[in-house]
């Protein structure tokens, strides 16, 4: 019987293979009752703190939109509108907003402090990303996998192009190595993951029978199912984007390198948002200075290979898992 009240969902590492099929399970529930007109109610009488220190699209709506459809009343704390981390620790901080709220979503930068607010607060903590996890995203593209994808995961092979030092590369190899899945990160070697993070992953894959790699050849893509980016740099790092646009223009997402995985329904997926094309402030901006910034062409982002929509609106449905799993007595099998 698996019962996940009372726990934080800080990163997969931290859950059985068993756990996180409990969590997928519920969340497909969850699709199928909200597709049909069904209310929830799990979340009754429950207060929920959702703390942003970085701000959000994605992950606040979903958050917001399935506490309320559960029944849950919402707290918002933007970026730079309350005390926290400045005036008052965030030890401090994380015994008053135990004492307030049933449960609390952080998205920042350190994944120490989502640590410290769960140590802290007494209550359940749900990463909303960190600069070294982003779990409720992975979550939710496991999801989306099994439902376009139709074999195990443990066939299943996930090839992650661009920085793989990122969070989301990061939160993939977790990921992979939790549910016995293929991942490669696929990069320059200047921009190689932590070794002391894949050796942890790797780790986990002696268990699951997940296979756990870094490569800088595109020969990595044969075989893929799912093809995986992330932005080259985000709002605030312009300083870094000549550097980054040099290195990790070879990796750009392309119908060529769609191809290239020998699987006519492989998958092209991103946690979003995506410089696809020149509609934005800082892409158009930047496309001034002599920089392309796109991570991926607008061809394969709008085309028949991507399902970047599926796994937005299935945030939803993981995160809605996630708060009731923690907060309440629902138990799997």
């Amino acid at each position: 019987m698996v019962s996940l009240k009372g726990r934080s969902f800080l990163t997969l590492m931290d859950f059985t293979q068993e756990e996180i099929r409990f969590l997928l399970d519920m969340a497909v529930e969850m699709k199928k009752n909200r597709r049909l007109g069904k209310k929830g109610g799990l979340l009754k009488g429950k207060s929920i703190l959702l703390l942003f220190e970085k701000t959000s699209t994605r992950t606040r709506c979903s958050f917001q939109v399935g506490a309320a459809e559960e029944g849950a009343v919402v707290t918002v704390i933007e970026p730079g509108t309350s005390q926290f981390g400045k005036k008052e620790s965030v030890e401090d901080s994380a015994k008053v907003f135990g004492r307030l709220y049933d449960g609390i979503e952080y998205r920042g930068f350190g994944q120490d402090v989502a640590e410290k607010l769960a140590k802290h607060s007494g209550v359940p903590v749900w990463n909303g990303l960190t600069d070294l996890d982003h779990p409720t995203q992975v979550l939710a593209d496991v999801m989306t996998i099994e439902e376009h994808v139709k074999k195990p995961l443990s066939e299943v092979k996930v090839v992650f192009c661009g920085d793989t030092r990122n969070n989301m590369s990061y939160a993939w190899m977790n990921g992979c190595a939790k549910m016995g899945m293929k991942f490669c990160a696929f990069g320059p070697k200047e921009l190689a993951p932590d070794q002391e993070l894949l050796a942890r992953a790797k780790s986990a894959a002696t268990e699951s029978g997940a296979v756990i790699e870094f490569r800088s050849d595109e020969a990595c893509l044969k075989g893929a199912d799912v093809v995986y980016t992330d932005i080259w740099a985000s709002m605030g790092e312009e300083d870094m984007i000549p550097e980054r646009v040099k290195l990790l223009s070879p990796y750009k997402v392309t119908t060529e390198m769609m191809e290239k995985t020998g699987n006519p329904q492989a998958l092209f997926m991103h946690c979003l948002p995506s410089f696809h094309d020149f509609e934005t402030e800082m892409a158009a901006r930047q496309r001034e200075l002599g920089y392309d910034i796109r991570e991926v062409e607008d061809d394969v982002f709008n085309g028949r290979y991507s399902v970047v929509f599926d796994q937005s609106e299935n945030r939803l449905h993981t995160i809605k898992a996630i708060m009731a799993a923690t907060l309440t007595d629902v138990k799997g099998e």
